[in-house]
């Protein structure tokens, strides 16, 4: 292949690849940026401080003090950052910072994640089921199976002792903030659909999916989804999703590719950056990597097993209304 052909199918599928994408974007920043002032008001009307003071009891059940509680919601629904930010400023252990870094990884950020999974045609009512009760079975098993006491006390101040900025602070904090995330998250989602786009087109993603083909049959996976699986658990499940949404688009992945794929990042994705983060504040980076892992294996192999007796039904009943 010359130069100049490598250059023109290059700039043809760039071509080809720019519009869709850049609906995506646009569509993606939309309700990032609406999702995220909605969580800084319920923040700053103490939406998000009540729904922790409500769950502290429960978290002794986790091994963790009733305060984690706070980082946990925070994580929920803003994103890893925030969850994180809140996390330091209790004094938790080894221990009890890899459980809560476990429930946080789960499900964090969801209303925003659980919107561009609904984007790729998977139900949001069952994604945020399945990522919300990921989180707590997995913690519940943390804390019975990990070495150590489970934490009770630690030494922050409570949510209600916590100061609090005012509107305009929070407000302006919140463009700051929007400032630089929109024009990193274009950045990445229009590099990663190029770049998926020339992929495509020289033939790499299909060298790429029948090398993982082993590691995708072990997850339950389709190796069609083994390029969106990288993207996803190096990145982040929204950068992933985004391009799953042009390849749904596409009619390339089937509905139970989609939906299972959905199940796996949304309890394992952005294992780089949230993993490193959390490691550096004191939890155990391969528990908390491995523990998702098994446990989005389990889910997706249930899900496939769920479509087989669910197809074999839709088939019987077919069968008996056409003997009739």
């Amino acid at each position: 292949m010359t130069g100049k052909e490598f250059r023109s199918r290059s700039a043809a599928a760039v071509r080809n690849c720019l519009p869709s994408t850049g609906k995506t974007a646009v569509w993606m920043v939309k309700i990032t940026l609406a999702v995220s002032f909605a969580i800084m008001l319920l923040g700053h009307f103490g939406v998000i401080g009540w729904v922790s003071r409500v769950l502290s009891p429960v978290f002794i059940h986790f091994g963790l003090p009733g305060e984690a509680a706070l980082a946990y919601v925070s994580g929920y629904f803003v994103n890893m950052y925030s969850a994180i930010a809140a996390a330091v400023t209790l004094d938790l252990d080894t221990r009890a910072m890899t459980i809560l870094g476990v429930m946080a990884l789960c499900s964090h950020n969801m209303l925003v994640e659980t919107a561009v999974q609904k984007k790729t045609g998977s139900a949001a009512l069952r994604m945020v089921l399945v990522r919300t009760f990921s989180g707590i079975i997995l913690a519940y098993v943390l804390n019975l199976i990990l070495p150590g006491q489970a934490s009770v006390l630690a030494g922050a101040d409570s949510p209600e002792e916590a100061a609090r900025p005012g509107f305009r602070e929070e407000l302006l904090q919140w463009l700051g903030n929007a400032c630089i995330l929109v024009p990193k998250m274009l950045a990445i989602i229009f590099s990663l659909n190029v770049l998926q786009a020339v992929m495509a087109e020289f033939g790499i993603i299909r060298m790429i999916s029948k090398a993982l083909r082993p590691v995708m049959h072990l997850f339950g996976l389709s190796s069609r989804c083994a390029v969106l699986w990288i993207i996803a658990n190096t990145l982040g499940l929204a950068y992933g999703a985004a391009a799953m949404i042009e390849e749904a688009g596409k009619g390339k992945l089937r509905k139970e590719d989609i939906d299972g794929l959905n199940t796996h990042i949304g309890i394992s994705h952005s294992n780089l950056e949230d993993i490193i983060l959390l490691s550096s504040v004191g939890a155990v980076w391969w528990v908390m990597l491995v523990s998702r892992w098994v446990w989005a294996i389990i889910l997706v192999w249930g899900f496939r097993l769920e479509v087989y007796i669910r197809n074999k039904y839709c088939i019987f009943v077919s069968s008996e209304r056409n003997a009739r």
